[in-house]
């Protein structure tokens, strides 16, 4: 069975076939780095990293090329307001990208490539534009024209007539001078105090979609494989892409279109310009907040094409969702030794396997894929509780290790990887002593003699919180393991 996409292009499920064999080129639209990411942001960049790990899976060599907007207006904006310039704003809020993203499990793309490291190649495409008729200039700026490019509205489904003019941002200040109200900047006559650079049209800056298009072509080649993005650039930017890039080379930007549905809040999709975002750092960073597993369980339990709402409720349900499948996947460190487990090469369980693969088949359904993991996890959660409580599983050893062995592999498949017993993204202590461990141990067993259970109980938490399993065995002897 193949991988099925959705193509937003075509609006259905189509069986995926590389350009090349087994080769995947993928471009991610990236952020434009003004400000730190928020979980907007999250949900795009884990779906389209889980995208990129399941192919990998697969067998493709998927070649992972993302952008980085490093000139806008909004980050010139905020240059402004801190009174420093482009270049640091977007320096540091990069390097802010990188430590959020690393924290979520999110792989480091094969590639980034920054607009104002692309120039030549902006100015080349915005070159072959207006050779061929698709562009024109008018007073240092460089415009689009979008009725000349007869499929203009093929991926967004919308018609010229309904569409709102002045999709470049800047209608009160190019309206009269543009051709048509449709028609968009690919190059921006340079400002007072603003960034520039010389052009055959005069000194200035690229337009925002020109940027993309060129960035691909410059990294990827003319057609890619897959282009992927949260939806609110289907329209205009991703439209634009097409419209420039099919253009310029007469050749198909991308087969498959992907975009991710929104994360809304109270029904109203999360962003900076309506100010109802919450940063990922701030949401990790809160007294309670959820471990990053948690955050990308959060993302991946919802289709990735349907909105996502962000509510304390679905928050808590991912932290207690990640708590037993974090469980699980402690459950070869925690008990392997005391079951014998062979260090030999383990076969996957295929059932899970299968259903696994066939659920990410369909469209990357991480949701489906997420309940064959739980399927695995709470069965050795049982049998973890078994051990605890009476000593022995009431499994084969060996059936164990090998859904141990399952889980673990599916679940990196998903970005999904296991977080030591008792720590915390931010735990760097080296754990409590083993003397220290038994001498609780001989509390705990004054406190059971004494039949002060309540104390006999906190004891225990309090280990387990730390990471330490007790085993009770007849005979009140007391054995534990990290």
């Amino acid at each position: 069975m193949s991988v099925a996409i959705y193509n937003t292009l075509s609006r259905q499920k189509e069986a995926f076939a590389p350009l090349s064999p087994n080769q995947v080129k993928m471009y991610c639209c990236g952020v434009t780095v003004y400000d730190y990411c928020h979980l907007g942001h999250a949900r795009s960049y884990i779906v389209w990293d889980t995208v990129r790990r399941y192919l990998t899976w697969r067998g493709y060599e998927v070649r992972y090329v993302q952008n980085f907007t490093d000139i806008d207006d909004k980050i010139l904006n905020r240059a402004r307001q801190e009174k420093s310039s482009m270049e640091a704003v977007a320096k540091a809020y990069t390097a802010a990208y990188f430590e959020d993203m690393a924290r979520l499990n999110i792989l480091e793309a094969d590639e980034y490539t920054y607009a104002t490291h692309t120039i030549d190649g902006i100015k080349r495409l915005i070159y072959e534009l207006e050779q061929k008729g698709y562009a024109y200039s008018a007073q240092g700026d460089v415009y689009y024209s979008v009725r000349k490019f007869e499929g203009y509205g093929k991926l967004s489904g919308r018609k010229l007539e309904d569409m709102q003019a002045g999709a470049s941002g800047r209608v009160s200040e190019d309206q009269q001078i543009k051709h048509d109200p449709f028609d968009f900047a690919l190059w921006k006559a340079a400002k007072p105090d603003e960034p520039a650079w010389e052009s055959p049209w005069g000194s200035g800056r690229p337009g925002w979609h020109i940027e993309c298009s060129a960035m691909v072509r410059d990294r990827l080649g003319e057609t890619i494989d897959i282009h992927v993005g949260g939806a609110d650039l289907q329209f205009p930017h991703h439209e634009n892409e097409i419209a420039q890039s099919e253009a310029a080379t007469g050749q198909p930007l991308a087969t498959y279109w992907m975009h991710n549905g929104m994360v809304n809040v109270g029904g109203t999709k999360m962003s900076k310009s309506l100010g109802n975002f919450t940063t990922i750092r701030s949401l990790l960073d809160s007294p309670d907040g959820p471990d990053p597993m948690a955050v990308r369980m959060f993302v991946l339990q919802s289709q990735y094409r349907m909105p996502l709402d962000f509510t304390a409720g679905a928050i808590a349900s991912a932290k207690n969702g990640w708590a037993t499948l974090n469980e699980a996947l402690n459950f070869g460190p925690s008990y392997g030794s005391s079951l014998n487990w062979a260090d030999t090469e383990i076969a996957l369980d295929q059932e899970a396997l299968q259903q696994f693969q066939a659920s990410m088949d369909d469209d990357f359904n991480t949701p489906g894929a997420i309940a064959v993991l739980f399927g695995l996890a709470k069965e050795l959660q049982r049998q973890g509780n078994l051990i605890v409580h009476e000593g022995s599983p009431d499994s084969e050893s060996s059936l164990l290790q090998q859904r141990w062995y399952t889980l673990v592999q599916l679940a990196q498949v998903l970005g999904l990887e296991a977080q030591a017993a008792g720590t915390d993204s931010s735990d760097s202590g080296g754990g409590i002593s083993d003397s220290d461990i038994q001498a609780l141990i001989d509390e705990r067993a004054a406190a059971k003699k004494a039949k002060n259970y309540a104390e006999s109980d906190r004891i225990r938490d309090q280990l387990s919180a730390q990471g330490i399993t007790l085993i009770d065995k007849p005979g009140g002897v007391t054995t534990w393991h990290r």
